[in-house]
């Protein structure tokens, strides 16, 4: 690791920018160490480490196969396209390196000949974005829709052609050994590390023990990134959901395959009448809004019986029905498959005694779905990951609450792991003012959202702009959105205008611009120099206490005798805060002003572990010492 992370090591002769970085040498020998014992490690990497040279070296030199599993696509896309190819010219023989993403990220080659002959595309703007496609599937090596930067992120013609499994025959189709998804799986058979996301990692983990084969080719160890969020991801894979829509889609897929390849017949369409009726009557019996725990699935079942098994039998006479249609085409397969899955979560959240698990439903858009999520997933963890890969290395710059990692460890199901905590590079003292205002009333209050729109427009005017202003609800976002817009005199941007990365170049591009946004511009956001100079926060980020995951898993940790207060609700919120705060100081010399709209953190008890889990920013609660940094 010395050789190549020295002061005058290959990295300071390769790269014109390099800087010597002593936490950077010791997580990279944390990690070869852990590799080389096949033993668990965790490193919280403060930001400006270089935490990604320093975990792929290790990986590469290990010489086995690692896997690699970033938090978003887009850092999949930095590793593979920029950090590979600059190590490439450290090493004389060719690096065996891929990524892999979701099947719904690459196009369907027999989808798209179909396409070709079939009445499937609506509009003059399908027909134009499937030119589009059909030109480039002519020319592409990979099928990944990351190289089409002229479609639009919404194109509904995409949805229609793409690899995902609902609709994939697997081996008998025609197209099998050209296909996308096939040689995805041959680059993956041929590499040793493998660049992943956290969805398709815990998508293959959740599905390695089933009858359905796994994604991923075998491996001896695996390295998160961004690891803070494995325990969501983990929960959504390890959980079960179905819903209206899936239904709808079943029907809709096999209607139009049956007319296609000319298998349609009177009794099949009148089973998928049937399903289609009793699906809509079955789902409209739960509550139609926003998302929520449900706890009377007994009762529910003696009330409802009658429909909810008339609809299982249609799922049933569905099946049968496409198993014995005479010469099926391979298109078949998977339909069956689909009708059988959802016939087993349906089962499974009505039926299910599982006391490891809470029931909730939630209305998104026209999808009602039926969730069902592990309370703790640190037992399946432990279960179907810590004890079966060698080495797993958990890494992110926000995995300590108040200096330990406890909280993590606990979460994840780790244990005897070692662990390194390496400090940010970044003088915050001098690069950052941290600025909690005293005047503001609590922001639970119901005349909080006045005085916080003045303290905003006041700062914003301090740091001329130039600021992201984060919140912790979509509906804060929108209001106070809707109240200042008019009012600043600079350019204004709002999350879900555009597509993320769009307005994050336009914010970059824009002299002075102010961005509204929530949680998903935490983190995975990377803009330094000027152009950023304040981050401002309208609270605490605690999770909604009424959400059916949070409520349940904090009934867990009060049913074993522990306080969820702070064993759970303060330590996640001090993590999320610390991933806000974290998007301003990119740099060394990046200089910025954090704001946090909330003094709880500062007149209630609990506010010392915000403070001490967060780097050592210059503090103040007087405005004119903001004023006097945005001045120098």
């Amino acid at each position: 690791m010395r050789h190549f992370f020295a002061r005058k090591g290959l990295l300071s002769q390769a790269h014109p920018n390099y800087e010597y970085r002593p936490g950077q040498l010791d997580m990279a020998l944390a990690i070869e160490s852990a590799l080389a014992d096949r033993r668990h490690l965790i490193v919280e990497a403060g930001t400006g480490t270089g935490k990604t040279l320093a975990y792929l070296i290790p990986a590469i030199l290990s010489g086995e196969r690692v896997i690699i599993s970033t938090g978003t696509k887009n850092l999949q896309e930095q590793l593979f396209f920029k950090d590979i190819p600059f190590l490439q010219t450290l090493f004389v023989d060719p690096l065996k390196v891929c990524y892999m993403k979701g099947r719904n990220n690459y196009a369907c080659r027999q989808k798209v000949y179909d396409a070709q002959r079939e009445p499937i595309l609506h509009g003059m703007e399908e027909l134009s974005d499937f030119r589009i496609i059909r030109d480039w599937e002519q020319q592409t090596e990979s099928g990944d829709r990351a190289e089409l930067a002229d479609l639009d992120e919404s194109a509904s013609v995409w949805h229609k052609i793409d690899a995902r499994s609902d609709l994939c025959s697997g081996q008998k189709c025609k197209q099998f050994d050209r296909c996308f998804i096939t040689a995805m799986h041959r680059r993956a058979l041929e590499s040793n590390i493998i660049i992943v996301n956290h969805h398709l990692f815990f998508a293959d983990l959740a599905v390695r023990d089933d009858a359905y084969q796994g994604i991923l080719p075998k491996y001896s160890a695996v390295i998160f990134d961004e690891a803070h969020e494995i325990e969501d991801v983990a929960g959504q894979y390890f959980g079960m959901s179905v819903s209206n829509l899936q239904f709808q889609e079943l029907i809709r897929d096999t209607s139009a395959l049956s007319r296609r390849k000319f298998f349609s017949t009177p009794d099949l369409d009148r089973t998928l009448i049937v399903l289609g009726d009793r699906a809509e009557s079955f789902f409209s019996l739960f509550p139609q809004e926003g998302r929520q725990a449900y706890r009377g699935r007994r009762e529910f079942l003696g009330n409802n019986e009658p429909l909810y098994r008339e609809l299982i039998f249609s799922l049933v006479l569905l099946s049968n029905e496409l198993q014995e249609v005479d010469d099926a085409p391979e298109d078949l397969v998977p339909l069956v498959r689909r009708a059988r899955l959802m016939q087993e979560a349906l089962e499974f959240w009505m039926e299910s005694g599982e006391r490891r698990y809470v029931y909730w439903t939630e209305r998104r858009g026209r999808g009602l779905y039926l969730q069902a999520t592990p309370i703790d997933v640190s037992s399946v963890l432990a279960e179907r990951l810590l004890e079966k890969v060698d080495c797993v290395v958990l890494t992110s710059a926000t995995l300590t609450v108040a200096g330990s990692f406890a909280y993590t460890e606990s979460r994840l199901g780790l244990k005897n792991a070692r662990t390194l905590l390496v400090e940010s590079q970044f003088d915050f003292s001098k690069q950052a003012l941290f600025y909690v205002p005293p005047h503001l009333p609590d922001p639970r209050d119901r005349d909080a959202a006045h005085h916080i729109a003045q303290e905003i427009e006041r700062v914003l005017e301090a740091s001329r702009g130039r600021a992201f202003v984060l919140f912790t609800s979509l509906a804060q976002m929108r209001a106070m959105h809707q109240t200042l817009a008019s009012r600043l005199p600079f350019p204004v941007l709002l999350q879900g205008t555009a597509p993320k990365t769009a307005l994050i170049d336009r914010f970059r591009a824009t002299p002075n611009a102010v961005l509204f946004a929530t949680s998903s511009f935490w983190q995975g956001v990377d803009v330094q120099g000027e152009a950023l100079s304040c981050v401002i926060i309208d609270k605490l980020p605690f999770a909604v206490p009424t959400d059916p995951v949070i409520e349940a898993r904090a009934e867990a940790i009060r049913e074993e005798g522990g306080n969820p207060f702070y064993e759970y609700q303060i330590p996640q919120a001090a993590l999320a805060l610390k991933q806000g705060f974290g998007r301003l100081i990119r740099s060394q010399t990046d200089r910025g002003v954090l704001v946090l709209l909330d003094n709880r953190i500062t007149r209630l008890r609990y506010g010392k572990v915000f403070f001490d889990s967060l780097p050592a920013y210059r503090f103040t609660n007087r405005f004119r010492e903001v004023e006097d940094f945005f001045n120098v």
